[in-house]
Protein backbone atom coordinates (compact mmCIF):
# COMPACT_ATOMS: atom_id res chain seq x y z
CA UNK A 1 0.00 0.00 0.00
CA UNK A 2 1.12 3.53 -0.57
CA UNK A 3 0.50 6.03 2.43
CA UNK A 4 -0.79 9.27 1.60
CA UNK A 5 2.70 10.70 1.51
CA UNK A 6 3.72 8.46 -0.98
CA UNK A 7 5.50 5.96 0.88
CA UNK A 8 5.70 2.36 0.72
CA UNK A 9 3.88 0.12 3.71
CA UNK A 10 3.20 -3.34 4.07
CA UNK A 11 0.44 -3.88 5.54
CA UNK A 12 -1.08 -7.32 6.85
CA UNK A 13 -4.70 -8.16 6.57
CA UNK A 14 -6.37 -11.09 7.38
CA UNK A 15 -10.13 -12.03 5.27
CA UNK A 16 -11.34 -12.98 8.95
CA UNK A 17 -12.24 -9.44 10.04
CA UNK A 18 -13.95 -9.93 13.23
CA UNK A 19 -12.74 -13.18 13.35
CA UNK A 20 -8.81 -12.46 13.87
CA UNK A 21 -8.06 -11.59 17.10
CA UNK A 22 -5.86 -8.89 16.18
CA UNK A 23 -8.41 -7.65 13.74
CA UNK A 24 -11.35 -7.61 16.55
CA UNK A 25 -10.04 -4.73 18.52
CA UNK A 26 -9.56 -2.54 16.29
CA UNK A 27 -12.88 -3.16 14.31
CA UNK A 28 -14.11 -2.79 17.72
CA UNK A 29 -12.12 0.86 17.85
CA UNK A 30 -13.33 1.66 14.52
CA UNK A 31 -16.81 0.77 15.84
CA UNK A 32 -16.92 3.20 18.64
CA UNK A 33 -15.14 6.48 17.00
CA UNK A 34 -16.33 9.64 16.56
CA UNK A 35 -17.69 9.51 13.42
CA UNK A 36 -19.23 6.09 13.75
CA UNK A 37 -21.13 4.79 16.55
CA UNK A 38 -19.39 7.24 18.91
CA UNK A 39 -20.01 5.71 21.87
CA UNK A 40 -18.96 7.76 24.91
CA UNK A 41 -16.60 5.61 27.60
CA UNK A 42 -15.58 3.24 25.40
CA UNK A 43 -12.27 4.17 24.69
CA UNK A 44 -8.97 1.68 24.28
CA UNK A 45 -8.75 0.77 27.64
CA UNK A 46 -12.38 -0.36 28.24
CA UNK A 47 -12.46 -2.24 24.74
CA UNK A 48 -9.35 -4.03 25.66
CA UNK A 49 -10.45 -4.90 29.18
CA UNK A 50 -13.98 -5.96 27.78
CA UNK A 51 -12.31 -8.14 25.33
CA UNK A 52 -9.92 -9.74 27.53
CA UNK A 53 -13.08 -10.46 29.94
CA UNK A 54 -14.74 -12.10 26.83
CA UNK A 55 -17.42 -9.97 27.16
CA UNK A 56 -17.01 -8.36 23.61
CA UNK A 57 -16.22 -9.98 20.38
CA UNK A 58 -18.38 -7.94 18.11
CA UNK A 59 -20.00 -4.86 18.19
CA UNK A 60 -23.48 -6.45 18.91
CA UNK A 61 -21.66 -7.69 22.18
CA UNK A 62 -21.41 -3.61 22.86
CA UNK A 63 -25.15 -3.72 23.37
CA UNK A 64 -25.32 -6.26 25.52
CA UNK A 65 -22.46 -4.82 28.13
CA UNK A 66 -25.28 -3.97 30.58
CA UNK A 67 -25.59 -7.22 31.74
CA UNK A 68 -21.85 -7.14 32.74
CA UNK A 69 -22.96 -3.93 34.46
CA UNK A 70 -22.74 -5.09 37.92
CA UNK A 71 -20.13 -6.71 37.90
CA UNK A 72 -18.42 -3.66 36.19
CA UNK A 73 -19.24 -1.56 39.36
CA UNK A 74 -17.08 -4.24 41.54
CA UNK A 75 -14.11 -3.00 39.26
CA UNK A 76 -11.23 -1.01 40.28
CA UNK A 77 -12.09 2.33 38.40
CA UNK A 78 -15.45 2.26 37.95
CA UNK A 79 -18.01 3.98 40.17
CA UNK A 80 -21.32 4.24 39.49
CA UNK A 81 -21.66 7.23 38.06
CA UNK A 82 -19.08 5.68 35.08
CA UNK A 83 -20.88 2.80 34.76
CA UNK A 84 -24.49 4.18 34.82
CA UNK A 85 -23.18 6.88 31.69
CA UNK A 86 -21.42 4.00 30.23
CA UNK A 87 -24.46 2.38 29.81
CA UNK A 88 -26.42 5.43 29.21
CA UNK A 89 -23.70 6.50 26.12
CA UNK A 90 -24.55 2.41 24.83
CA UNK A 91 -27.89 2.92 24.72
CA UNK A 92 -28.03 6.47 23.56
CA UNK A 93 -26.46 4.46 19.91
CA UNK A 94 -29.06 1.92 19.95
CA UNK A 95 -30.81 3.87 17.05
CA UNK A 96 -28.44 4.96 14.61
CA UNK A 97 -28.24 7.03 11.52
CA UNK A 98 -27.99 4.39 8.39
CA UNK A 99 -24.68 6.22 6.89
CA UNK A 100 -23.01 5.74 10.64
CA UNK A 101 -24.13 1.97 10.42
CA UNK A 102 -22.73 1.67 7.35
CA UNK A 103 -19.51 3.26 8.05
CA UNK A 104 -19.48 1.44 11.22
CA UNK A 105 -18.94 -1.70 9.58
CA UNK A 106 -15.70 -1.09 8.75
CA UNK A 107 -16.04 -1.97 5.22
CA UNK A 108 -12.43 -1.47 3.42
CA UNK A 109 -13.09 1.74 1.24
CA UNK A 110 -15.93 2.91 2.49
CA UNK A 111 -15.13 5.92 4.35
CA UNK A 112 -17.78 8.46 5.52
CA UNK A 113 -18.29 10.08 2.69
CA UNK A 114 -18.66 7.26 0.29
CA UNK A 115 -21.01 6.01 3.72
CA UNK A 116 -23.17 8.94 3.47
CA UNK A 117 -23.85 8.23 -0.35
CA UNK A 118 -24.77 4.51 0.29
CA UNK A 119 -27.23 5.29 2.93
CA UNK A 120 -28.70 8.01 0.62
CA UNK A 121 -28.44 5.96 -2.28
CA UNK A 122 -30.48 2.90 -0.64
CA UNK A 123 -32.24 4.88 1.60
CA UNK A 124 -33.13 1.85 4.17
CA UNK A 125 -31.06 -0.33 6.13
CA UNK A 126 -33.49 -3.11 4.82
CA UNK A 127 -33.03 -1.92 0.97
CA UNK A 128 -28.85 -1.34 1.56
CA UNK A 129 -28.55 -4.74 3.22
CA UNK A 130 -30.57 -6.52 0.48
CA UNK A 131 -28.62 -4.93 -2.46
CA UNK A 132 -25.46 -6.23 -0.41
CA UNK A 133 -26.55 -9.76 -0.26
CA UNK A 134 -27.04 -9.05 -4.05
CA UNK A 135 -23.71 -7.45 -4.81
CA UNK A 136 -21.75 -10.52 -2.75
CA UNK A 137 -23.87 -12.78 -4.62
CA UNK A 138 -22.54 -10.92 -8.13
CA UNK A 139 -25.66 -9.60 -9.22
CA UNK A 140 -25.30 -7.37 -12.02
CA UNK A 141 -28.23 -5.23 -11.84
CA UNK A 142 -27.16 -4.64 -8.06
CA UNK A 143 -23.35 -3.85 -9.17
CA UNK A 144 -24.68 -1.45 -11.38
CA UNK A 145 -26.74 0.44 -9.32
CA UNK A 146 -23.98 0.89 -6.93
CA UNK A 147 -21.80 1.75 -9.20
CA UNK A 148 -24.38 4.21 -10.39
CA UNK A 149 -23.97 5.90 -6.85
CA UNK A 150 -21.63 8.89 -7.11
CA UNK A 151 -18.12 8.33 -6.02
CA UNK A 152 -18.20 4.56 -6.44
CA UNK A 153 -16.16 2.40 -8.04
CA UNK A 154 -14.66 -0.61 -8.44
CA UNK A 155 -12.89 -0.29 -4.91
CA UNK A 156 -16.04 0.09 -3.36
CA UNK A 157 -17.81 -2.58 -5.25
CA UNK A 158 -15.47 -5.52 -4.39
CA UNK A 159 -14.87 -4.67 -1.21
CA UNK A 160 -18.62 -4.30 -0.21
CA UNK A 161 -18.95 -7.79 -2.25
CA UNK A 162 -15.66 -9.31 -0.36
CA UNK A 163 -17.24 -8.18 2.73
CA UNK A 164 -20.87 -9.59 2.77
CA UNK A 165 -19.73 -12.57 0.92
CA UNK A 166 -17.95 -13.70 4.37
CA UNK A 167 -20.42 -15.48 6.48
CA UNK A 168 -18.70 -14.17 9.60
CA UNK A 169 -19.29 -10.96 8.73
CA UNK A 170 -23.04 -11.81 7.61
CA UNK A 171 -23.61 -13.08 11.26
CA UNK A 172 -22.32 -10.19 12.82
CA UNK A 173 -24.28 -7.72 10.71
CA UNK A 174 -27.38 -9.59 11.41
CA UNK A 175 -26.42 -9.63 14.95
CA UNK A 176 -26.01 -5.90 15.08
CA UNK A 177 -29.13 -5.39 13.15
CA UNK A 178 -31.42 -7.37 15.82
CA UNK A 179 -29.82 -5.00 18.38
CA UNK A 180 -30.33 -1.38 16.66
CA UNK A 181 -33.35 0.91 15.24
CA UNK A 182 -31.63 1.86 12.34
CA UNK A 183 -32.74 5.47 10.42
CA UNK A 184 -34.06 5.68 7.11
CA UNK A 185 -31.48 8.41 5.33
CA UNK A 186 -32.53 11.51 4.47
CA UNK A 187 -33.52 12.22 0.67
CA UNK A 188 -31.21 14.20 -1.03
CA UNK A 189 -31.48 17.34 -1.58
CA UNK A 190 -32.53 17.97 -5.66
Amino acid sequence: ETTAGGAETIVRRCSGEFACPFQKLAHLRHFVSRRAFDIEGLGEKQLTAFVERGWLSSPADIFRLHAHADELLTTEGYGEVSVRNLMAGIEARRTIALDRFIYGLGIRHVGETTAVVMARGYQTAEAFLGAMDKVAGRDPEAIEELDAMDQIGSAVIEAAAAYFAEDHNRRLVQDLRDQLTILDAEKPKT
